[in-house]
């Protein structure tokens, strides 16, 4: 079962985390957030069929072990994941590394900016675009 209210956070730095919590807290109160600081808990969490599948992964590339990388191909890899959205939000301005998420089969690609008022306006956008469309 899809909760429309959940999104997932695969994000192993403490201060974007706690970045990305006081911007979707203000803009998105009612978006309840997960966070998992390892990639390679994402799979199992998306496949633990207890627990209510989130509307959107938001997913960090730059982590230690499976990375952001790896996990995107374990999603795409899996039928039953197919529906999940997922958004790169990294600080990677690299062309080749947008074409490659894209590739990979990310649903979208949004830079991670530094400065907070600019990192809050570009994440509510994000989540705003793919919460209107889990809703459609």
């Amino acid at each position: 079962m899809k909760d429309p209210a959940l999104m997932l956070v695969v994000e192993d730095s403490e201060e974007d985390s706690e970045a990305i919590l006081r911007a979707l807290t203000r803009s998105h109160p009612l978006l309840r957030l997960e966070f998992l600081a390892r990639s390679e808990a994402a799979l199992p969490r998306l496949l633990d069929t207890t627990r209510p599948a989130p509307l959107l992964v938001l997913l960090d590339l730059n982590m230690p072990g499976r990375g952001g990388h790896g996990v995107l191909a374990d999603i795409r890899a899996r039928p039953e994941l197919a529906e999940v959205k997922v958004v790169v939000f990294t600080s990677s301005t690299a062309p080749a590394e947008v074409d490659a998420c894209y590739a990979a089969g990310a649903d979208s690609y949004v830079y991670k900016p530094v400065n907070f008022e600019l990192f809050q306006t570009v994440l509510r956008g994000a989540v705003d675009y793919w919460l209107g469309a889990g809703a459609a």
